[in-house]
């Protein structure tokens, strides 16, 4: 874990880059290139593990934003992906082997747990999912083989926090390597190295990139790790395009602003949802009543952008109050500057098995939001006239009885 030199909103927006002046661009360039030259083939020998060979193994654009977001996150070193899951699924794949065993929460993404249970068990490798803040069940589920733990916190949609501490430790005393999806928290929020965490992952298609304009994973840590996983990543050719690069260290230089304003916007609907009476439960970590509020208070500054919410009635009610909203978009992602609104059910846990999702805690009246940076009376007006909708419905049925 590197030591930060600036505090994050200066880091966010300087963050790996030199400071030293200079006549030059004040943007990254773009080096919207497959390939380089060079002048002789022993140039070409010394090229090839650099940056500056060919963009699936490196790019000069990607290498300064793996080297913002290392400083951002306080790890030795960075890589870019194609997307969130390729992240996840390539770095993965390069920790581990046939015959190794994975302890993973059984509260994480959709697509992760489908991974774990689809695809690895086809390469002998298999995974046992635990409750997500129970450390007895994951001690008792280590096994010899076991290799890594992998855990998601901020969880998705039910946004429980996991004491990153407690399984650095444990995973340690085992000399297991530790994942994390940190995608909801962000550095601005919570910076998993600092916690012992080895290697933290995310899809930095949400909020580093901010504008749902881009598709992007990061995988930063321990250097032995990333260069383990840069190998795999040339190998499997899921890279980032400079482009889009380009246009994540972009959305870096806002992170810290928007991330902040969409930390207070959320706790803010979470406060009001917490009092309203066509709900039944809200889950935001900042709630005084939410299981990991002590835990929240503890390791993050803020809780973030996203929180799920339930409502009276039946899966086709929340639907209703779903699409009754107008300042909330009904589209499926998260983190941008746009609030969105999804229903977990049908979109992230998807095709998961039904009692998986009883105990994750996923259900049908489960309403997620991801909080953007409009203003907060506009987005709880929203929410209020979309919840009038589950009123309309029991007067209509008061007056036909």
């Amino acid at each position: 874990m590197k030591k930060h030199k600036f505090r994050q909103e200066t880091e966010a927006v300087h963050g790996g880059a030199s400071l030293a002046k200079k006549n030059g661009p004040l943007s990254t360039p773009i080096y919207q290139t497959s390939t380089f030259e060079v002048t002789d083939m022993q140039e070409q020998v010394r090229a090839t593990p650099t940056d500056s060979y060919y963009t699936r193994y490196g790019n000069p654009t990607n290498t300064a934003a793996e080297n913002a977001i290392a400083e951002l996150e306080g790890t030795e070193a960075a890589l870019l992906f194609s997307s969130g899951m390729a992240a996840i699924t390539t770095s993965i794949l390069a920790l581990v082997k046939a015959g190794d065993h994975i302890v993973a929460q059984r509260d994480i993404y959709g697509g992760v747990i489908r991974f774990f249970s689809q695809w690895l068990p086809k390469l002998g490798i298999e995974t046992t999912f635990v409750d997500t803040n129970d450390m007895e069940q994951h001690e008792s589920a280590i096994r010899p083989n076991t290799k890594l733990m992998h855990i998601e916190s901020p969880t998705n949609p039910t946004v429980r926090v996991v004491d990153l501490e407690k399984i650095a430790t444990l995973a340690r005393n085992h000399s297991l390597i530790t994942t994390i999806d940190s995608t909801f928290a962000t550095p601005i929020n919570c910076r998993p190295a600092e916690w012992g965490i080895d290697l933290v992952l995310h899809s930095g298609t949400k909020y580093f990139g901010g504008h749902a304009d881009i598709m992007c994973g990061i995988a930063t840590g321990r250097r032995d790790l990333i260069e383990q996983i840069h190998h795999l990543r040339t190998t499997l050719g899921c890279c980032m395009d400079p482009h889009a690069a380009f246009l994540l260290l972009r959305g870096i230089k806002t992170l810290a602003v928007r991330v902040e304003r969409q930390n207070e916007n959320a706790l803010g609907i979470a406060e009001f949802l917490n009092q309203h009476p066509k709900v039944t439960r809200v889950h935001y970590p900042l709630l005084k009543k939410h299981p990991d509020y002590a835990v929240a208070k503890k390791q993050m500054a803020g809780a973030g952008g996203v929180l799920s919410f339930e409502v009276e009635g039946s899966g086709a009610d929340a639907c209703r109050v779903a699409e009754a909203l107008n300042l909330f978009t009904l589209a499926p992602s998260l983190g941008g500057v746009d609030s969105l609104v999804t229903i977990p059910v049908l979109t992230s846990h998807y095709l998961i098995d039904p009692e998986l999702l009883k105990k994750m805690g996923v259900t049908a009246q489960m309403i997620r939001l991801s909080v953007g940076v409009e203003h907060v009376e506009d987005l709880i007006a929203d929410l209020e006239r979309g919840l009038g909708v589950l009123s309309r419905k029991r007067d209509q049925v008061g007056v036909a009885g």
